[in-house]
Order: C-alpha cells, then sequence, then structure tokens
C-alpha cells in the first residue's frame, strides 16, 4: 500500500468559481499533486523517510527529490483546505485570527495588500505564505518552488499558490487578477483553527 494518497477536496469541483474553476481543479488537484503524490512513494521506499509524515519529511528531507515532493504535497494539502465556495463577501471574522492580523498589519485591509503584493511579487514559481512565528507574531514570506515555512521553524497558516498552473487556465498571464478573486473563497475558520 502506499505510504502517501491524494487528499479529496472538502468542496464540489465547481464551488470556487470564478477564483478557480473545475476544469483548473482537474488539472492542479487531480493531475498536478497526484504526480507528486505518486513520485513520493517511489523516492522514500527503502530510506530512512519510509513510515514518516508528510511534515517530518518537510522538516528534515535534504534538498533535492523527496523534499521537493513532500513540499509540493504538504503546500497543496494545505491550499487545497483552506477553501470554500466563492462569496463577494468574505471578510475575516471576529475572533483570534483577526485580532492577530489587526495587531501585526494594522487591519484587515493591510493585512491582504501587504500578502497579496507578495503575491504577486514573486519571481518565478512558488507561494506566498501567512505564518505563526514561535512568538506568537503573523509573518508574511516568499517560498521558491517547493519552500515550506515549516523549514524556518514556522507554522503555515494560509498559502496562495504562484505556479502558472495553479492559474493559467482561468487567468494566463493575470497573476494579480487571480490573486484578488482567492480572498472570495478563503475559510477563514480553517485559517484560524490552524493557529492552535
Amino acid at each position: 500500500m502506499a505510504q502517501f494518497e491524494l487528499a479529496a477536496l472538502p468542496y464540489a469541483p465547481e464551488a470556487l468559481n470564478p477564483a478557480i474553476s473545475a476544469e483548473t481543479l482537474s488539472f492542479h488537484h487531480g493531475k498536478h499533486l497526484q504526480t507528486y503524490v505518486n513520485n513520493l512513494n517511489n523516492l522514500v521506499e527503502g530510506t530512512p523517510f519510509a513510515g514518516k509524515s508528510i511534515e517530518e519529511i518537510v522538516t528534515e528531507a535534504p534538498e533535492g527529490g523527496i523534499l521537493n515532493n513532500a513540499g509540493q504535497i504538504l503546500n497543496h494539502n494545505l491550499y487545497f483546505a483552506q477553501f470554500k465556495g466563492y462569496s463577494e463577501e468574505n471578510s475575516i471574522p471576529e475572533g483570534k485570527f483577526r485580532e492577530a492580523v489587526e495587531r501585526d498589519f494594522g487591519s484587515e485591509e493591510g493585512f491582504i495588500k501587504e500578502f497579496s503584493a507578495k503575491a504577486v511579487g514573486l519571481f518565478g514559481s512558488g507561494w506566498a505564505w501567512l505564518s505563526l512565528s514561535p512568538e506568537g507574531k503573523l509573518v508574511i514570506t516568499q517560498e521558491g518552488n517547493a519552500g515550506n515555512p515549516l523549514r524556518k521553524g514556522l507554522k503555515p497558516l494560509l498559502t496562495f499558490d504562484v505556479w502558472e498552473h495553479a492559474y493559467y487556465i482561468d487567468f494566463r498571464n493575470r497573476r494579480a487578477d487571480h490573486i484578488a478573486s482567492l480572498w472570495k473563497i478563503i475559510d477563514w475558520k480553517v485559517v484560524q483553527d490552524r493557529m492552535s
């Protein structure tokens, strides 16, 4: 039996329209992510990483194929699980996450502006992340390729995938428009729960 399996989507394929189409999901989740899962299962067999969790592999693996595929699995699992059905009115609800955003970024608008700028401005392929530092502060980072903040001792809370395969079917080269649309599908309860 394979050590890792493709995580199921927690919503219908068309639920994220127009931010992410069912067609994009079929390729991004069904093909890209499935390939990383298949690759990692083949790569870890007979290595010290066989039987370890995806988080352990991402934290401990040296640079190379095992880390790249494990990182992409963890990144995509966090990414796909943080969404819900599209809504024009999708503000951060009251609670500890909103309080932390206002403390560390001044306002929800300030946070969204800074995070969006990091996502749009990342050169090449990679991820924009909001994470929690060991001191309890929210931090935004850019990670190239399969990078994950776990390797820096941070706790990932929210991520935007800026590899072109995440948006090219729906938005072509308009990364900024894609990033703007993602704010309409964030499940803020999932993000807040990740703080615990």
